[in-house]
């Protein structure tokens, strides 16, 4: 009993197959360490195969330079998507190393392998809030839907415009350090208020010392107040996931 398969179909599914896994291998949540390789290639094929109708509609097959060709398309095609996922959902990492910073915990900067976020206690925990979040209110589908919606733009082994993926990124890191300064300004400002006010109760009273209760104050207020920034964390990662939904639907 022989198999019927349509060349054409095949090719299609393929190149999608590549644009799908090399977006999985850069995009967040499924750049997570934790999910071995074996997982995203066979979710990149499952999700080729998804859109396998739908892409294969219209398409002509190539030769072998044209289709190798088609692949290294592909490839820069998911890549540059995928970063600008990454690099919209770098807005709650940049977050965290800001009240890092401004709190002291950044002297115990470290590089999480799993993550690959190089940073202190606050940068690892809202990334890893924020890829539970991101699985856990489905957001992560909002973002498989701008990828499969990108077939529409970017045709297969079609090439990617320069000029708009710049552009786009551009935004993308604008609305991320804007969205960072958004999230850690208010526990920033207070923090930020607290050194004035250690300043200012050294220059009064310098017997007292206050510089020494520093970094013990800006601890303790960190602890207290940061709670108030994690209710607003599910919204937040919620409006990334829309936004970076629309910004892979809206490069092509």
């Amino acid at each position: 009993m022989g198999i019927p398969i349509d060349p054409t179909w095949l090719e299609a599914v393929l190149l999608a197959t590549v644009r799908m896994t090399a977006f999985l291998i850069v995009a967040p949540p499924f750049a997570y360490q934790a999910f071995p390789g074996r997982v995203k290639a066979m979710l990149g094929l499952g999700l080729g195969l998804a859109v396998s109708q739908w892409v294969s509609d219209g398409y002509t097959p190539r030769d072998t330079a044209g289709f190798l060709t088609g692949v290294v398309l592909e490839l820069v095609t998911g890549l540059a998507l995928g970063f600008l996922v990454l690099v919209i959902f770098s807005a709650v990492q940049s977050a965290g190393s800001l009240i890092d910073l401004f709190s002291g915990f950044q002297l115990a900067q470290s590089f999480d392998p799993q993550m690959n976020v190089n940073g202190a206690q606050f940068t690892r925990l809202m990334q890893m809030a924020a890829l539970a979040l991101l699985f856990a209110s489905d957001g992560y589908q909002l973002v498989i839907t701008g990828l499969t919606g990108s077939f529409v733009a970017l045709p297969l082994a079609g090439g990617i415009d320069l000029a708009q993926p710049v552009q786009a990124m551009t935004s993308a890191v604008t609305g991320m350090f804007l969205a960072a300064v958004q999230i850690a300004g208010p526990l920033v400002v207070v923090l930020f208020l607290a050194d004035v006010g250690l300043g200012l109760l050294t220059r009064v009273a310098p017997a007292l010392n206050a510089f020494s209760l520093g970094f013990p104050l800006k601890i303790l207020m960190t602890l207290m107040l940061a709670g108030f920034m994690f209710l607003a964390l599910p919204r937040i990662v919620s409006s990334l996931a829309n936004q970076a939904a629309k910004t892979v639907l809206g490069v092509g």
